[in-house]
């Protein structure tokens, strides 16, 4: 897959979420929440966090379950220009990131690298809901 987040150091173990069967979830992809605790891959900014695919969704593979990361330190792309520190969050373009309105915008993580577009970064996953306003 392009793009996806790769992870460096694992500092909390995968959980398992609801998914769909009929869809496919690559390793590494952007996830977005819904209710009741289910994921699907992101395909947009503003998606609420669900964290980083812990492992392959295989479609129609009858399992409704996949194992999914909410925090640890991965590798990702910069969809703009990161300063070291930045709130991130998701793009238009899949799986890439870009840094968050802190008051509008579903907060992805925080980046621990200065990155230009297109560059990939460490960033630490932390998922959090920034709609203060």
């Amino acid at each position: 897959m392009a793009n996806e987040h790769v992870l460096i150091y694992e500092t909390e173990l995968p959980i398992p979420f609801t998914c769909a069967d009929g869809v496919g979830i690559e390793k590494g992809t952007m996830l977005k929440l819904a209710d009741p605790m289910t994921v699907a891959a992101s395909d947009g900014a503003d998606d609420i966090v669900g964290g980083i695919a812990a492992e392959e969704k295989i479609a129609n593979d009858g399992k409704t379950k996949i194992a999914v990361y909410r925090g640890g330190i991965f590798r990702g792309l910069a969809g703009e220009a990161i300063t070291v520190g930045d709130p991130l969050t998701s793009h238009t373009v899949a799986n890439e990131l870009i840094v968050a309105d802190v008051n509008n915008e579903q907060q992805f993580g925080i980046a621990l690298e200065t990155a230009s577009d297109t560059d990939t970064f460490l960033y630490e996953l932390r998922p959090w809901a920034g709609q203060l306003a």
